[in-house]
């Protein structure tokens, strides 16, 4: 649960620019980073931070980003930056959003989706410790076109100097500049009033306020983050990047709390993945959103999981699929090329290979033959099958739903079930087998004459 900040605080998101490099109709920032969009990141970090206000700054050349922020904050939490006059002027867009508001701004981006709270807390801890303006920075392998961090000492900002202005000797310098900075509401809005467009591209840049602040005298400090956690995505090379960081870093959490992966790099988490300590992961399992693993579960290679849970001491897997609403209970197997959606599986319970489980639950220790379909869609609505605790399903049998196997009930191979089956029962529904003695070495001799006469 976040704590509140003795200071109230409001988050500013960038997300206006047009994400051309990215060459794709869907929006630069809503392309997922471990299965879930980059705005909703920002937005994540934002309400992880304690921020009452947030705001998003979009753009009216993106109304899928707007329809989808709106989705989850409301139609309060949109700024719009029209015409695009730079960073700057995103960030003024956003004042008649935060009309009333006092206390603390941070200033984000939506395509920067590993910058997390953990990351970005510092700069408030900052403004506590007396900073007008706080900057986050961050040390370069290859500094390249980032603005430069001219310090006066080891956490004061004297000036911020871009690539192309910057002398050979400024240039040499590696710590550069995210673009992440904190303050006041009042005063940066206040020093973004100042800012003017006289530079090459006649935009508003919201690093001029570093020397704005300076020049009235305020405090201006920086505080440094890992390269990787500031790591902007305009290209879908550098969405590969941050995706690659993330997994490697995710996967080495878990592995540090206890999880076995046999082959880490082959292994796809999603944003919100949970695995406890004792499961084990083989090679080439993805984890889409929604799931958790509990302790000395395995999930065997090349699975898929998706809105799942899967208990303690389950087994899945290999080449199993597990959709929404999937629940597999303590012990359970669920095999080889079985697909499971919206199923509760009991504890001990067996669906070994080849089953289709489809709405409904699966009794503790019942037993799910190969080739089992639960008949589930009518093709308008979905309908529920409850197999009974102990109920042993034969192989190749259809239960077609709604309905109800008992408790212990056998269903023999090969059945079509459309009634409830009482407990401890025997159903059957196939048609009668029928024996033609002689008949098949007829059958071969009368076309062996066929073929000869032609």
């Amino acid at each position: 649960m976040t704590t509140q900040p003795a200071v109230a605080r409001a988050a500013i998101i960038l997300a206006a620019g047009r994400g051309e490099r990215m060459k794709s109709p869907r929006p630069k920032v809503l392309h997922p980073i471990a299965g879930r969009a980059m705005v909703d990141l920002a937005i994540d970090a934002a309400l992880a931070l304690g921020c009452a206000r947030i705001i998003v700054v979009v753009g009216d050349h993106s109304p899928s980003v707007r329809a989808h922020v709106v989705k989850r904050l409301g139609e309060a939490a949109i700024a719009v930056q029209d015409p695009p006059l730079g960073t700057g002027h995103a960030v003024l867009a956003a004042r008649s959003a935060l009309a009333g508001f006092e206390g603390d701004v941070v200033v984000t981006y939506a395509d920067t989706p590993l910058l997390t709270a953990s990351v970005i807390e510092p700069l408030f801890a900052l403004r506590a410790d007396g900073a007008d303006l706080a900057v986050l920075g961050f040390e370069a392998v290859d500094p390249g076109a980032y603005g430069r961090l001219i310090l006066e000492d080891a956490d004061t900002l004297a000036a911020i100097v871009e690539a192309k202005d910057a002398t050979p000797a400024q240039r040499a310098i590696a710590l550069c500049n995210s673009g992440v900075l904190a303050a006041d509401v009042a005063v940066l809005f206040g020093l973004l009033d100042r800012v003017t467009n006289q530079n090459a591209k006649g935009e508003y840049y919201l690093t001029d306020v570093v020397g704005l602040a300076n020049a009235d005298g305020k405090a201006v400090r920086v505080t440094f983050a890992p390269e990787d956690r500031v790591a902007g995505v305009n290209s879908q090379a550098e969405l590969a990047a941050v995706e690659a960081a993330f997994q490697k870093r995710r996967r080495a959490e878990l592995m540090a709390g206890g999880v076995t992966m046999t082959a880490p790099d082959t292994v796809c988490l999603a944003w919100d993945t949970q695995i406890a300590g004792g499961a084990v992961i083989e090679p080439n399992v993805v984890f889409a959103p929604g799931v958790t693993v509990e302790s000395e579960a395995v999930i065997r290679a090349f699975s898929h999981l998706e809105g799942a849970v899967v208990r303690t001491g389950a087994l899945v897997g290999p080449y199993a699929r597990l959709r929404p609403g999937a629940d597999i209970g303590a012990g359970a197997h669920i095999g080889n090329f079985v697909e499971v959606k919206k199923v509760t599986v009991g504890p001990g319970a067996k669906a070994n290979h080849l089953a289709y489980l489809g709405d409904g639950a699966v009794g503790a220790g019942a037993n799910i033959g190969a080739g089992t379909i639960f008949c589930n869609y009518d093709g308008f609505d979905k309908f529920d099958t409850h197999v009974g605790e102990g109920a042993f399903i034969g192989s190749n049998s259809a239960l077609v739903a709604p309905v109800t196997i008992g408790a212990g009930a056998y269903i023999g191979s090969g059945s079509v079930i459309t009634k409830a089956v009482s407990e401890n029962a025997l159903a059957l529904g196939r048609g009668q087998q029928v024996e033609k003695p002689g008949w098949a070495a007829a059958f071969r001799a009368r076309k062996r004459r066929e073929k000869a006469s032609k």
